[in-house]
């Protein structure tokens, strides 16, 4: 295992995170206890020291699990977890981005994980109901009172990231040095703004769902019959199985049958060699020891270019508008005269 700085920061972080979603068994699909300790040592006796996990993920029990494997040798991990979704759907206050909700989740968090600081904390998601100067704000104050050391933001909007991290540098904040998003060779929509804005402001990504739910392992493929009947593990699954889809996990799979690997290494290693559009640490989860251990052997591959050649054919989408529009020669010629080829940029 190698390590990452995560985004404008001196922090250290393993090129692998561990997603600890599947922790617990409240949910109906993930492992037990037994299992999540397994699946936990053998991803850091690989070297892994990134802890991902959340208030909300199996009502708490992921935190109580990895604030208990954690324990004999705290400081060497960076954990990171989440607030922001709701934990009582009766109470408007135990939900959002807001500084109450805030402060409630973090004190609740920091005794489920059984430690007084949290290494990164995620915004878990965009709360439009919350003025981005509060959280903004509120996060700084969280940082300073030294229970958070890092702040990040999972799903939110390119904009929103780039107001905050604004705001945060004016004023003298803490910034955003992550951000979460899905992505993966079934949905590359994060290329039109969310990873240049990320690579621009030096923002660490981590992908979450990089096996798309599933589909990209190619079992659906190797069902028979007709795939769509069978409904994916992941619970963001059942959106992602459709042709187009069906035909990317075929073209990983030719690609694995190449090189004798996997479908699941090589989606993964497609996401790792994505470094011209930034700093990429997939967050990988298993249900299964083994899951984890075939997952691992990512690291020990390399894509040729045939076979980028042939993932990106197959997964290109359209960048739309202004991307699109920006890169039509005609347009570049009126923008830039004869001069644009001339031109080297080092910011591409």
């Amino acid at each position: 295992m190698r390590y990452k700085i995560l985004g404008k920061s001196g922090l250290r972080v393993s090129e692998l995170c561990l997603g600890t979603m599947t922790f617990g068994e409240e949910w109906g699909f993930g492992a037990d206890k037994e299992e999540s300790r397994r699946i936990f040592d053998t991803f850091t006796e690989a070297g892994g020291n990134f802890i991902d996990t959340a208030n909300k993920y199996t009502n708490g029990t992921s935190e109580k699990y990895v604030g208990e494997f954690i324990s004999t040798d705290r400081d060497q991990y960076v954990l990171a977890t989440k607030y922001t979704l709701s934990m009582n759907p009766d109470d408007p206050n135990s939900s959002g981005n807001h500084r109450k909700n805030m402060v409630q989740s973090v004190e609740a968090s920091l005794k489920r994980l059984g430690t007084d600081y949290i290494d990164l904390l995620w915004v878990h998601a965009w709360d439009p109901m919350t003025p981005v100067e509060e959280f903004m704000r509120g996060l700084d104050d969280l940082v300073r009172a030294g229970k958070v050391f890092y702040v990040g933001i999972s799903d939110a909007p390119a904009w929103v990231v780039s107001q905050a991290n604004t705001l945060a540098e004016l004023k003298g904040w803490s910034p955003f040095v992550g951000l979460q998003i899905k992505y993966n060779l079934l949905d590359r929509t994060p290329e039109r703004d969310l990873l240049p804005m990320a690579k621009a402001l030096d923002i660490g990504v981590t992908p979450w769902s990089p096996l798309g739910g599933g589909v990209l392992t190619g079992k659906y493929n190797r069902a028979g019959g007709d795939p769509k009947r069978y409904a994916p593990d992941d619970p963001f699954g059942k959106m992602m199985l459709n042709d187009r889809n069906l035909a990317i996990a075929a073209a990983v799979q030719q690609v694995a049958a190449d090189l004798d690997r996997t479908p699941s290494q090589v989606a993964l290693r497609w996401l790792i060699e994505q470094k011209k559009r930034g700093v990429m640490i997939p967050i990988i989860g298993a249900r299964s020891h083994a899951q984890l251990v075939d997952n691992l052997k990512c690291l020990e591959i390399g894509l040729a270019v045939q076979h980028l050649a042939a993932l990106e054919d197959v997964s290109k989408i359209e960048l739309g508008f202004p991307h699109d529009f920006l890169a039509y020669e005609t347009v570049r010629s009126t923008v830039y005269g004869n001069t644009y080829s001339r031109i080297d940029n080092h910011r591409n």
